[in-house]
């Protein structure tokens, strides 16, 4: 019996298969392209398809499909046979190098913005030749990039790629001028931290919203909830540890080294992390591991939940993004290191980092968001809405000391210090200082956790965001470096730039409690934004700061950026469209008829009873018959409202947000008063405490 470890990777045609079936000129032309040194012809192109084609039929494929990833957030594919007829009639299967490399999907459906109209259905997908080709149910995957017909790009994949290319260009530039001549090119490491609910799926089933919406709409608080800490890091229920023994042997088929799973601290919630890898990689390994949780959850009788705040009052779920920067040798840019030169280099790319999340905070709040995600930022489990760093006592000591011991450009007094900037950072501990999880992004040790993503979410765009930032900051830094002509003169002006940087954003840095009271205002007097929803948080990109950074570091141009604001705005219309008609129905068809029943029920009870009546029913009847007015009232006040929304996408979009979501909480209220005291009798939506406890 063949074991899970022995089959890792075995659904993959990577560099090692690639490596053992081609010729050594065809793998050496890929290795290029790989590489961006070289161009694929195509007789090299038909030569690796080929050669795929095989790989792929030997493990049963047959079909092949242009995975990509439309701005819905989620994945897309079109299945094609390698089956086709051949010139005498026989089936013969085929796969060209053209097959390969483009793909040709209907793009009127998917959103573009405005890019494209509905009538111009022509859309171009075409191989992304650094992520590796996959099998799933016996379809040959090629992960691609997917543009319009007049070239813009219609997913967050091509923006993502353009992105790292450009921060590479400007990671090597410090890099090199700061003394290490070999570093040719740079990427980014990512690692996705991957929260999910478990539910089961019966319970599922019952629950109108839970599957129209991903969540529950209303629902009174259970009698426990998370109060004793007893599921975080507790024993994995029997149902739960089948499922992730699957989940890790479907993963690890895909060469995904998924490697923690834990129970969260709410009921029912979990937790799955990988193995580090390259950015690109990671975000699509990431949209792998979504599908596999999903799909592999029904297999055993369960609903896997990857919204943000499924439930009220107990914890929502994130994605933790886990982000460094790495040379093509292996160094990671943000490890302190052991030798004064890299301490040098440390404090230049922390330096960078701090003035790049100064710089657009709004962007980074924004890039982290989606609607779900408005029902978890800020509280008590997730960081708050407003953008900070934690570095860390011994980090931010070190740069403080760097900021103080010298005279600042910006012409402060100078304050003298024994700190030798050169000799005196020779060693820094790898586990420096504790964790800070109210932060938003938090240094831990050798690289950023960027705490904010939602668990639902694609990991493209923020990357996209943290890649654009750094490239612009790194790149500032690299034009006052260069023309310097000896070494040693290129360090200390590159420690006065980072005197400089500190003083300029040193405001950004916070160490304490992100989830007091008291960090609203500080934030406020340091002139932090506080963005209350991800609606206002897309006006970002109308910015011209914003604009110019996209546009001049080539990752979007001005329409392409237009569209996704547009893109946006309409996604946060349309899921609010869709909780809103959920809510209505639920209460409508459901809730309303179990009042009456019940009402029903204590009123005919009332009746027979006649002048020996408790009190306790002729207060239940009053109550329940109010319950109903009431509710019926709070529904009529949120569809009139939402009947009447400005046709405007922005302007709907944040009147939603103001006056839409309020009367949402008021139908929620009436709901959650009848469910504390509803008899089981009459009714039959599943409550809290059946869902959040029955695994």
């Amino acid at each position: 019996m063949e074991k899970p470890f022995e089959q890792f990777g075995s659904m993959v045609f990577g560099e090692k298969e690639m490596a053992d079936r081609l010729p050594r000129p065809v793998y050496q032309s890929w290795k290029k392209t790989v590489a961006n040194e070289g161009t694929l012809d195509r007789p090299t192109a038909d030569a690796i398809a080929h050669a795929m084609k095989l790989w792929a039929m030997e493990r049963g494929a047959t079909h092949f499909t242009h995975w990509f990833q439309p701005m819905t957030g989620g994945t897309a594919e079109k299945h094609d046979s390698f089956l086709e007829p051949g010139a005498n009639g026989e089936a013969l299967a085929r796969f060209s190098g053209k097959m390969l490399i483009k793909g040709e999907p209907d793009a009127s459906s998917f959103p573009s913005g405005g890019l494209r109209a509905t009538f111009e259905a022509r859309g171009y997908t075409y191989w992304d030749v650094t992520s590796p080709v996959f099998i799933r149910d016996n379809v040959l995957c090629i992960p691609t990039v997917f543009v319009s017909y007049t070239g813009e790009a219609l997913d967050r994949k091509e923006p993502l790629l353009k992105s790292i290319h450009a921060l590479s260009i400007a990671a090597t530039r410090v890099v090199n001028l700061l003394g290490d001549k070999d570093v040719r090119s740079c990427d980014i490491s990512v690692g996705l931290e991957q929260e999910y609910f478990l539910i089961d799926r019966e319970h599922f089933e019952k629950r109108l919203d839970l599957k129209m919406t991903g969540r529950t709409l209303f629902g009174a608080a259970a009698p426990k909830r998370q109060e004793l800490d007893d599921h975080y890091f507790g024993s994995i229920p029997a149902r739960v540890s089948a499922f992730m023994k699957e989940v890790n042997s479907e993963l690890w088929k895909l060469g995904i080294y998924a490697k923690t799973e834990h129970n969260e601290v709410a009921p029912c919630q979990f937790e799955l992390a990988p193995v580090f890898s390259n950015g690109n990689v990671a975000v699509d390994q990431n949209q792998l591991t979504m599908d596999i949780l999903r799909k592999t959850a029904e297999k055993h009788g369960l609903a896997c939940l990857l919204h943000e705040k499924p439930f009220e009052g107990i914890n929502g779920s994130g994605k933790h993004d886990n982000y460094s920067i790495i040379t093509d040798d292996g160094q990671n840019l943000f490890a302190p290191g052991d030798k004064p030169s890299e301490n040098i280099r440390f404090l230049v790319f922390i330096s960078a980092f701090l003035k790049a999340v100064d710089t657009y905070p709004i962007l980074l709040r924004m890039s982290a968001s989606c609607t779900g995600n408005d029902h978890r930022l800020g509280a008590d489990e997730a960081p708050p809405a407003i953008i900070s760093i934690y570095l860390g006592s011994y980090i931010e000591d070190i740069l403080y000391t760097l900021y103080q011991g010298h005279q600042s450009k910006k012409g402060e007094k100078e304050i003298t210090s024994p700190f030798n900037p050169v000799s005196g950072l020779s060693y820094i501990p790898h586990d420096n200082t504790d964790r800070n999880r109210t932060s938003p992004l938090a240094f831990t040790g050798n690289k950023f956790e960027f705490r904010m993503l939602g668990s639902s979410m694609s990991a493209s765009f923020p990357n996209t965001v943290l890649n654009a930032i750094m490239a612009e900051s790194l790149n500032e830094i690299a034009d006052q470096l260069e023309g310097i002509k000896y070494l040693q003169d290129v360090r200390e002006k590159a420690l006065d730039i980072c005197r400089n940087i500190i003083h300029d954003h040193k405001r950004i840095l916070f160490s304490g409690d992100g989830y007091s009271s008291e960090w609203v205002k500080e934030a406020e007097r340091r002139g932090l934004p506080n963005i209350r929803s991800f609606i206002e948080s897309t006006e970002i990109l109308s910015d011209p700061k914003v604009r110019n950074l996209f546009t001049s570091l080539d990752i979007y141009s001005d329409a392409e950026l237009r569209a996704n604001r547009v893109i946006l705005a309409e996604r946060y219309s349309n899921i609010m469209g869709i909780e809103v008609r959920t809510l209505l129905e639920i209460t409508r068809k459901d809730v309303l008829p179990a009042m009456c029943e019940e009402l029903g029920f204590y009123s005919e009870t009332a009746g027979t009873m006649a002048k020996g009546c408790p009190s306790f029913i002729r207060n239940r009847v009053k109550e329940l018959a109010d319950l109903i007015d009431e509710t019926e009232k709070a529904c009529e006040k949120l569809e009139n409202a939402y009947s009447s929304l400005p046709a405007d996408i922005f302007v709907r979009g944040k009147a939603i947000y103001d006056e839409i979501s309020p009367l949402m909480r008021e139908v929620r209220n009436q709901i959650d008063r009848y469910e504390e005291k509803a008899s089981r009798r009459f009714y039959r939506i599943p409550l809290y405490e059946e869902i959040l406890f029955a695994l």
